[in-house]
């Protein structure tokens, strides 16, 4: 039996068999890491066990994949690292963190690029598809989702800045970086 010549996804770089396919219209992947991502989701959305970690895969996903400077790519990578932000450090539900991420999504327009780190995490969809039980799959989703919102270290202060604005509320055109103190 011969081992198929993995091709490694040019967003996360997880290896996979060289396939044909879509993709998404702007996250870079790899067609079979598309594909992977959807059985994720498949398995999440046919397990009610599966739904309280099911956002944390998505913005997993989204930000190990940021594709390239846009609006649209801009936008997504900046409420899924809020939403990671505030659930992974604040502690926030899965529930509040995502009608955060909605409050932020108001704010969308005026985030700007975030020049992706070298490496977007050690755990990626590969390893969520290879875990075995529902226990298993969430345990691992949680990992994939510390290991992604740890690879943007470097934008933290960013991200937390603009969660912040979203919870205030803040019409703020620019959300470029930290909140400035108001004395």
């Amino acid at each position: 039996m011969t081992i198929p010549d993995l091709e490694p996804c040019p967003g996360c770089g997880a290896g996979f068999p060289r396939r044909e396919g879509p993709v998404h219209p702007y996250m870079a992947s790899s067609p079979a890491c598309w594909a992977a991502f959807g059985e994720v989701l498949a398995r999440e959305y046919s397990d009610p066990a599966l739904l309280a970690t099911h956002r944390l895969g998505v913005d997993a996903y989204a930000v190990q994949h940021p594709g390239s400077p846009s609006r649209q790519s801009n936008q997504s990578v900046g409420v899924h690292l809020i939403r990671l932000c505030l659930f992974l450090e604040r502690g926030l539900t899965p529930q509040r963190a995502n009608d955060a991420m909605l409050k932020a999504g108001r704010l969308k327009h005026g985030f700007v690029w975030l020049e992706p780190p070298a490496s977007l995490g050690s755990v990626t969809v590969r390893d969520v598809l290879q875990a075995d039980g529902a226990a298993a799959h969430a345990a691992m989703v949680r990992r994939w989702a510390q290991s992604a919102w740890e690879a943007w270290a470097p934008h933290h202060e960013t991200v937390r800045a603009w969660a912040a604005r979203a919870q205030e509320g803040s019409n703020s055109d620019r959300l470029r970086g930290p909140i400035r103190s108001r004395r």
